[in-house]
């Protein structure tokens, strides 16, 4: 019955009738416009957004460079997203929120594909039609994993473009990139595209101990949309995506000397294939949209774990992850009242063979050593100069949510109230190996060692670890419609928990310790679980339209409260690594300010910059007390500044020439918990010239022209500090046309 009862009461909030009144409670049918659908869940006739939001425009990124989610670093306020390491570290911070590894903290939407996996928020896009950054909690409405905010990107739908488009670039280091496209329609109500991308580059940073570069890439991406509508009432929108990548990547240099300088192979291969399907029906009092998704990646990482060229052990990551999404929702007004509702479910399964290879200097240093000067009078010696510590596993991820969002007006004043309630249930089957053995030997007196004994180390140890979070995320807003537009907002929101299964390594190193006597105390779900991590928001802001002056104005204050901060921390006892536990709580605040100018019709202006004072108010690592230091990997400052130029009077032949200069600037960026290493403010100035024809255009770029040395990632292994520097002066020339 009570089950039934819960059943219920999600679909009133769902199947709730979307209507247009003009007044009153009087009711109207609503027809979904000729045009694809979008699905964006927005609730209707509100006309404002109560958050901050960065708009940009398919020819802004074309101007900009933009390709991938990476490309929108540092233009939004306060959103950084540093391209380090490969296509599989995608890591984002805003407002001082951010990962390195597992959850992130920004949801990634392209043609209503809600990626959940953040390893595969790096691909390249052809024909971007649109690109809209959410920064601040979006949990109301995306649910987990947006702590930080939402980009949403559109490509370009058949039935707003037509014919053939294509393009060709050329750059420093060789680098190539082509896409091919066609938009057509097969009747007034079918159309369909297909596009292609390929891109390749010998890449820009070389290994001094095999003189190759690594950083080499070749990847592609396909894409097929097809937009219906096969009635007044309903429409049909299908996105298919596939994307492949190899590359080298991991072009770490070692901080003491500024050299890369490793001997083993660093590599990451991907292939990846989504889908996704929105059906959208418009009755007489009801919309309803529902978005399916289905997502498969595939993927491999190999990396020399040490970066030196010395042989200590390496790492390969071997996965297979299948996930499902279901997002059923309606939205409508009632007179002065809007509303949005729905249900979501999503289901994730993969497999991962993640095996670390150790080597003899590793077997030395790390074990040997270790545990000879613990027991000097009976020392050990391992069997062979190679083992491995073998471990598998099968990640399971079931989650459901119901969410509601309502929008009163008053007047020009909106209130908005929103809730989510989220389920989820991870569950880690794991499987760890090793087989291997050390000698013992007995030192004498005079100096000679005989030997004591011989242990075998086997290990297989097998089980599985299962938990299930339950969040409710409330919303409240006050906004204000007209040419001043300012907002008031409370939410709360989280990043999901869950099971690291790059700790496992830690587990077995601890097993390997119990057979030589070394026993730890820290059990293994201890190790490698971690609690949801929550976030309390607070935002104040504006946007204001000064006509006259043809100039918008968006500002931004935030507080962010989070607790149960996921960090990586030395545990007690024996084991040397670290672990991922819920060990923090930090505050931040700081503010936004955008600006865009139009003075005559050919020239813009634009302009952003945040600031965000993001520390710690507890964090002790087992080691060491960071309260009131700053959280690192997250800059303290963005600067973003364009002047674009349409040369109309210099219009010849039907070509007009144009001009646009950039500049991209963060910093100071914290590297270690401790605040003792840091990169400093720096900027990357840009600059494109275009040659603009009805058909064609072509343009030529460059970036980070005053060639400013600066490091993107910064981390220890080994008691090493490792850096990677960020791109050096970069140029070339990309052609555009259209048939």
């Amino acid at each position: 019955m009570t089950l039934r009862l819960i059943f219920i009461a999600a679909m009133a909030i769902t199947v709730t009738g979307t209507v247009h009144a003009d007044d009153g409670d009087s009711l109207r049918a609503h027809r979904l416009k000729p045009v694809e659908v979008l699905g964006l869940k927005q609730t209707p006739g509100s006309g404002i957004i109560s958050e901050a939001v960065t708009k940009i425009s398919g020819a802004s990124a074309r101007r900009l460079g933009i390709d991938a989610a990476k490309g929108i670093s540092l233009v939004a306020p306060n959103f950084y997203m540093p391209d380090y390491g490969s296509r599989m570290t995608s890591s984002i911070y805003v407002r001082g929120l951010g990962t390195r590894i597992d959850q992130p903290v920004v949801g990634l939407n392209v043609d209503n594909i809600p990626y959940l996996n953040k390893d595969n928020y790096d691909f390249d896009l052809a024909d971007i039609e649109s690109i809209e950054v959410l920064r601040g909690a979006q949990a109301v409405l995306n649910g987990r994993n947006t702590m930080g905010g939402q980009i949403n990107i559109r490509t370009l739908s058949p039935l707003s473009a037509k014919g053939w488009r294509a393009m060709l670039e050329y750059g420093r280091a060789n680098s190539i990139k082509a896409s091919a496209a066609y938009y057509g329609t097969l009747s007034p109500k079918l159309g369909m595209s297909l596009s292609g991308l390929f891109r390749h580059t010998d890449g820009f940073f070389r290994n001094a101990h095999t003189g190759k570069l690594l950083d080499h890439e070749n990847s592609g991406t396909l894409r097929w949309k097809t937009v219906w509508r096969p009635s007044a009432a309903l429409s049909v929108s299908n996105t298919a995506v596939a994307t492949t990548a190899r590359q080298g990547g991991y072009p770490y240099a070692r901080l003491s000397t500024g050299e890369i300088d490793y001997n083993d192979t660093c590599s990451y291969r991907r292939t990846n294939f989504a889908d996704a399907l929105t059906l959208a029906w418009a009755g007489n009092r009801v919309l309803v949209t529902s978005i399916t998704s289905v997502q498969y990646l595939d993927d491999c990482m190999d990396l020399d774990q040490d970066f030196t060229p010395d042989d200590y052990f390496t790492l390969q990551q071997a996965r297979r992850e299948w996930a499902f999404t279901e997002d059923l929702f309606t939205r409508g007004n009632r007179g002065h009242y809007n509303w949005l509702g729905g249900v979501y479910f999503f289901y994730k399964n993969g497999t991962m063979h993640a095996p670390v290879t150790f080597k003899d200097t590793g077997i030395a240093e790390l074990i040997e050593k270790n545990r000879n000067q613990a027991n000097p009078n009976y020392p050990i010696g391992w069997d062979t100069r190679h083992f491995v510590l073998g471990s598998d596993f099968t990640q399971r991820n079931l989650g459901f949510a119901v969410y509601h969002e309502s929008t009163y007006k008053a007047g020009e004043w909106f209130f908005e109230l929103g809730f989510r309630l989220d389920v989820e249930k991870p569950t880690l089957i794991y499987s760890s190996h090793a087989d291997t053995g050390f000698k013992t030997y007995h030192l004498l007196p005079d100096g000679t060692s005989e030997l004591y004994g011989h242990t075998p180390v086997k290990i297989d140890d097998n089980g599985n670890l299962s938990t299930t979070y339950v969040q409710f995320l409330p919303k409240v807003s006050i906004s204000y419609k007209g040419d001043f537009e300012p907002y008031l907002s409370f939410s709360k929101a989280y990043k999901a928990g869950g099971y690291n299964t790059q700790m496992f390594s830690e587990v077995l190193q601890q097993r390997i310790m119990e057979y030589m006597g070394m026993s730890a105390t820290q059990t293994l779900e201890h190790i490698v679980s971690y609690k949801p991590e929550t976030s309390f928001n607070y935002e104040a802001g504006f946007r204001w339209k000064l006509r006259p002056a043809n100039l918008n104005l968006d500002a931004a204050l935030f507080y962010i409260d989070c607790r149960n901060q996921q960090l990586t921390v030395f545990p007690p006892g024996t084991i040397t690594g670290r672990m991922m536990t819920n060990a923090g709580r930090t505050r931040s605040f700081g503010i936004e300010l955008s600006a865009n100018w139009q003075p005559v019709e050919d020239l813009r202006v634009s302009a952003s910059y945040g600031y965000t004072n993001a520390t710690f108010l507890k964090y002790n690592d087992g080691k060491q007390n960071y309260k009131g230091k700053h959280l690192p990997y997250a800059p303290e400052n963005t600067l973003f500044g364009e002047i674009s130029w349409r040369a109309t009077p210099l219009e010849f032949l039907g070509v007009t020439p144009s001009l646009s200069a950039t500049a991209r600037c963060a910093g100071r960026i914290f590297w270690d918990d401790a605040n003792t290493v840091s990169q400093p403010f720096y900027c990357l100035p840009g600059l494109t010239i275009g040659f603009n024809a009805e058909k064609w255009n072509l343009t030529l770029w460059g970036t980070n022209l005053s060639n400013t040395r600066y490091d993107v990632f910064y981390f220890l292994s080994m008691g090493n500090a490792f850096v990677q520097r960020g791109f050096p002066l970069r140029f070339g020339a990309t052609l555009r046309f259209r048939i």
